[in-house]
């Protein structure tokens, strides 16, 4: 069920802070959950906002602003105006992770869910509040299905007399034009389906007011110029060449409009928020307007994306964030056209759906309709089957279904049962407090994150208790200066160093490994993340480059795990495959991915990769800070035998954080030493506990798969024809193929979940539509 959140800010400034209140329920209920906390000063954040808007307003892009106002020279600031927005948007969201406001943002993430549909209320009677681009919280973010909506905390519930009505009834105003293209959005109203719009075309007052009393309306539609930038502060319509009005010349008719039905009005036009302020006094449900001027192309492209997604089912908060975000492939040309749609509410009311603001329909689609030729419908229903599996797999071969396969393989790794941390492994990380604590000391760090001095300290503690492995995550390809630290760093024989490959084809030139750690005990650093940046391949062994700083063959993970098995009476070695050689740890073989394999399509194989099974656990193993390690007594049995991971996981100097499957924004991403982690985890679980690699199936059994999918849902098109009966069965049959893919993966299968998807419903789709007009020509 979808949900409402919202925001109030009480009483307060940039200056003094303010305070918030977070309410958080069910759609069409009493708040389940509500909290208080605090955002402290920030005014600042008004003076990025401004000059970010200032430089906006010098672009000159033909705004729909008033007609003596647009600008006729286009000024060369595109990029200023980007980098601003980047700075506003660092600030803005440096401001929302406060500690004060913390207690309010875990209680969000604790409460909702990421596929849950959120309508998101910002009530504020702080003006300057309501104009920042709150679409760019980070949390919003996270969630696809979320909109947020600007409030006053003062609004009322009106009793509507709405009559029944087959058609959406808009009343579309054309104000005056002068400079901009008003024909393209008259285009698109009068393509709307089951819509009966009636056009003003630059009118009069009197001609305004009538059209307003005489008819129950809808939809409010104005395209033309308007402007909040007036003496007063009032926004301001542009009917034609002469006349302009503010809403409240309008008032009364307005609220006769709002009182036999009225639900939205929308503002195509700049600088909408003084129109949107006078309209929500009169308690109108909804409102969309831009916030700042807006260019015209801008303007005609988010009505055309929204009319097309509202059209056709979608919420009103969905259709604007689809239409918001469509809005990013014009902002080469148009800097931050996504910052401007806005949508402006009445808490009182819920916002209806296009259907809900027709006349239902007197009978269900398919009631009392002849019985269709079982013979007949399931040879067509097979046939249909045997097609959209032949598409779907076609489409998954060409890479198309690549990016959705990953982001649910993604969502399935996050929802495995827990497996708790693993026992052999200990990391020692060194934090932002560790780093302020060795230059308190005045430790010379030379460019790295710990001293001579510390890691000789740690080095010689950690070996005193006799670990399988030492793991140093740390670059350092420079000679050491101290002769205590040289003498150790050669002559221990458990500790693994790093360096990093060079690739010439990204222009990556590697990095050197530590001078005194003999090549036998060096391994690789590099990670192989996908195109959209997360880790998802364990990268186990490589041939380098002729010209590479880093001559090491295995990964750093795998060293760490060749010298633990090795002390098990465990060797590493090679199969002897006619094509492909994969590594072989006792009974284990660690099969190589290839350029096609699962929903991986034509991707970089080179080397010796397999699917990173990161382990499911809160946290992957044991951790103790650098200074709790050098200052604490230390239990031996937290050391010996076990593999010791050192590595930064400060995100000042020294930040090594990459995306993977449980997290790709930038406070979600994971320390470079707990993704080495996870690695050697993966490779000694493997061999010593029979814990699952990841594997995919054949080509020829993922065809069955999504083929089996495909004819389930041919099946339930053929067995039910009622769409409520049949919108249940697909659901159901979706979930059941949710759970059991999830099941696979913790078994340690990864198989097709999308294209499986794809093929149940469109195959329910396809052979719905054959039914339909098989009847038709039955019925005619």
């Amino acid at each position: 069920m979808a949900k409402l959140v919202v925001l109030k800010f009480g009483d307060g400034s940039f200056e003094q802070g303010f305070t918030v209140t977070l309410q958080i329920g069910e759609e069409s209920d009493r708040p389940s959950t509500e909290i208080t906390g605090k955002l402290p000063p920030c005014p600042e954040i008004l003076l990025y906002y401004c000059r970010w808007q200032s430089t906006y307003l010098q672009l000159g892009n033909g705004y729909r602003l008033d007609a003596d106002k647009i600008q006729v020279t286009n000024v060369s600031v595109t990029q200023d105006c980007h980098e601003l927005a980047l700075i506003v948007r660092a600030r803005f969201n440096t401001w929302l992770q406060a500690q004060e406001f913390r207690p309010l943002r875990e209680k969000w993430l604790e409460k909702l869910q990421p596929t849950d549909e959120i309508r998101v209320i910002l009530q504020s009677e702080n003006s300057y509040l309501q104009r920042l681009p709150w679409h760019i919280w980070d949390l919003l973010e996270r969630y696809p299905k979320a909109e947020i909506a600007l409030s006053s905390p003062s609004y009322e519930l009106i009793h509507k007399r709405r009559t029944s009505s087959p058609t959406v009834n808009i009343l579309a105003i054309v104000g005056n034009s002068q400079g901009i293209d008003t024909q393209a959005d008259q285009a698109m109203l009068q393509n709307c389906p089951n819509a009966d719009v009636s056009f003003l075309v630059e009118p009069q007052r009197k001609e305004l007011t009538d059209h307003l009393w005489g008819k129950s309306w809808d939809i409010l539609f104005f395209a033309g110029h308007s402007s909040s930038q007036g003496d007063d502060g009032i926004g301001r319509i542009y009917l034609n060449q002469t006349d302009s009005l503010s809403i409240g010349e309008l008032k009364y008719a307005l609220k006769q409009a709002i009182a036999r039905g009225l639900q939205l009005a929308i503002f195509n036009s700049c600088d909408g928020l003084g129109l949107a302020k006078e309209l929500a006094d009169l308690n109108i449900p909804q409102i969309i307007v831009m916030r700042e001027p807006v260019p015209d192309q801008v303007a005609q492209e988010f009505l055309k994306y929204f009319l097309l997604s509202f059209a056709n089912g979608e919420s009103l908060y969905q259709a604007v964030r689809h239409a918001r975000e469509r809005l990013q492939g014009l902002e080469d040309r148009f800097p931050c056209a996504t910052w401007l749609p806005v949508i402006c509410q009445n808490p009182a009311q819920k916002p209806l759906t296009w259907e809900e603001l027709t006349e239902p329909p007197t009978q269900p689609i398919f009631n009392d309709v002849p019985p269709v030729s079982k013979k007949r419908g399931l040879k067509r229903t097979v046939f249909s089957s045997l097609l959209v599996t032949a598409a779907v797999y076609g489409l998954r071969f060409l890479g198309a279904l690549q990016t959705g396969e990953l982001q649910a393989f993604d969502q399935m790794m996050r929802s495995r049962p827990d497996e708790g941390p693993d026992p052999r492994i200990l990391i020692v990380t060194i934090d932002d407090e560790d780093l302020a604590h060795q230059r308190r000391n005045n430790e010379y760090l030379k460019g790295t994150s710990i001293s001579e001095k510390s890691l000789n300290l740690l080095l010689a503690k950690i070996s005193q208790y006799q670990p399988k492995a030492i793991g140093l995550d740390i670059y350092r390809d420079f000679h050491a200066e101290q002769p205590e630290l040289i003498s150790r760093l050669r002559q221990t024989e458990n500790l693994i160093g790093i360096c990093k490959g060079s690739d010439t084809s990204e222009n990556i030139k590697g990095i050197e490994s530590p001078p005194e750690i003999p090549q036998e005990r060096l391994g690789f650093s590099d990670f192989v993340h996908d195109d959209d940046g997360v880790v998802r391949r364990h990268l186990l062994f490589m041939s380098q480059e002729t010209a590479s700083l880093c001559s090491a063959s295995y990964a750093f993970s795998s060293q760490l795990a060749f010298r633990y098995l090795s002390s098990l009476g465990i060797q590493a070695k090679f199969t002897s495959g006619q094509f492909t050689k994969n590594l072989k740890l006792g009974d284990t073989v660690l099969h190589r991915l290839s350029s096609r394999m699962g929903a991986y399509q034509n991707i970089d194989a080179n080397g010796g990769q397999i699917l990173l099974n990161y382990r499911a656990a809160k946290k992957i193993a044991e951790q103790v800070t650098l200074t709790q390690l050098l200052s604490s007594p230390i239990n031996p049995n937290a050391i010996k035998d076990r593999i010791i991971l050192i590595g930064v996981v400060a995100k000042g100097d020294f930040p090594d954080y990459w995306a993977t499957p449980y997290g790709h924004l930038l406070d979600e991403q994971m320390p470079g030493v707990m993704v080495q982690a996870h690695m050697v985890s993966q490779i000694i679980s493997a061999v010593l506990d029979g814990r699952s690699l990841l594997r995919v199936w054949l080509p020829g059994l993922e065809i069955i798969w999504i083929g089996i999918w495909a004819g389930l849902g041919g099946f339930l098109a053929w067995r039910w024809r009622l769409l409520p009966h049949l919108a249940l069965a697909v659901g159901i049959s979706s979930s059941v193929l949710y759970l059991l893919c999830l099941s696979l993966l913790v078994w340690g299968f990864w198989v097709p979940f999308v294209p499986s998807a794809l093929s149940l419903v469109s195959t329910v789709t396809l052979v719905t539509i054959q039914n339909s007009k098989f009847l038709e020509e039955e019925g005619g």
